[in-house]
């Protein structure tokens, strides 16, 4: 063979390797883009996302979407180099996603764990902002601490060193002024038990705080004698709260929260009602807004971002609080602008 005929065997060896790469070695990204919306009034399936039981609900209107976010992972070369060039995808390194120190197993047992906790927070905030009372429980407990072995998780706490618990910080509150050694009464209720005193010795704070350590962590919960369940299949993460707090108010409330109109919007919610930032809001919004959006919920910590990116013809509502969020929305429901990025 000539030189021309090996130059050009070469090439076409080149071409057929460099493609081979390109189509099946996988490289260390993954592709974040818009994720399936759904309506937080409406249906998944043929079931209610969300149901209220035993409690009376009213008609609702309208739309109060949640928003996600897709991660796209296994990317060949050129699957990653095609969702970029399309510009709805955003490339990102996939040890941020999938920790190389932690299994998919895991990864998607806490991210199911997120969604979990925030659907339980949702409820306390929507129920704690329409005035209905709240609890205050036995969450996590360290394991080898002075409550470990006392209390359960789910113990309803009743008061600590003599004074009432009402809230989580209430039970810090309680143990000002400890140090380690001092004995502390804890009153709890387990299950449907009858009230139950302990007598326990504070240890050392772990972290380095002086003051006697108990081990427990509070959390709140609505104390009511109704149920709420929220059923939405292959979700994950906390960024659902806000939304899952405004249409269990709408449902429990007369009338429209939204005036008939398309809401969507987005947001970590604290059981206070405080909203807190989450990732991915440009691709949510484009989601959003194809589904037929006219207004966005946008957490205050993300209006900068949302507003540089925000898709023509999405009106956005800067929200801080839940009280901030249902404030937009009375303002929506009567034709008015509220408070924008």
């Amino acid at each position: 063979m000539n030189r021309r005929t090996w130059t050009l065997l070469t090439s076409v060896v080149l071409v057929v390797v460099f493609g081979l790469l390109g189509a099946f070695v996988r490289v260390p990204y993954v592709a974040l883009g818009p994720g399936p919306t759904y309506d937080t009034l409406g249906l998944d399936g043929n079931v209610p996302v969300i149901s209220i039981d035993g409690q009376q609900t009213f008609p609702t209107g309208g739309h109060l979407n949640m928003t996600t976010v897709s991660v796209t992972d296994q990317l060949s070369l050129f699957g990653a180099l095609g969702l970029w060039v399309s510009g709805r995808y955003a490339l990102a390194p996939r040890e941020l996603y999938f920790p190389p120190d932690k299994s998919e197993q895991q990864i998607e047992q806490e991210n199911t764990k997120a969604f979990n906790d925030s659907q339980t927070t949702a409820e306390t905030a929507a129920l704690r902002y329409l005035g209905y009372p709240t609890k205050v429980l036995a969450g996590e407990i360290v394991k080898g601490s002075p409550a470990d072995g006392v209390l359960e998780p789910g113990d309803h706490l009743l008061s600590a060193n003599g004074k009432p618990v009402t809230d989580p910080a209430a039970l810090r509150a309680a143990l000002v002024g400890t140090k380690p050694g001092d004995r502390a009464e804890i009153r709890f209720r387990h299950a449907d038990q009858p009230e139950q005193v302990a007598d326990v010795q504070l240890g050392a704070n772990p972290g380095g705080d002086p003051q006697g350590f108990l081990g427990v962590a509070a959390i709140e919960r609505p104390d009511v004698n109704f149920d709420i369940k929220i059923s939405l299949a292959d979700v994950g993460g906390p960024s659902a709260g806000l939304m899952f707090s405004l249409a269990i108010i709408d449902k429990l409330t007369p009338g429209e929260l939204n005036g008939g109109k398309f809401v969507a919007g987005t947001g970590e919610i604290s059981p206070t009602g405080q909203v807190g930032a989450i990732g991915g809001i440009p691709f949510k919004m484009v989601k959003a807004r194809e589904a037929g959006a006219t207004t966005f919920l946008v957490p205050a910590d993300n209006c900068a971002e949302a507003k540089s990116q925000a898709p023509e013809g999405l009106q956005l509502a800067k929200v801080a609080t839940l009280d901030d969020a249902t404030k937009a929305l009375e303002e929506v429901r009567n034709g008015q602008v509220p408070a924008s990025c």
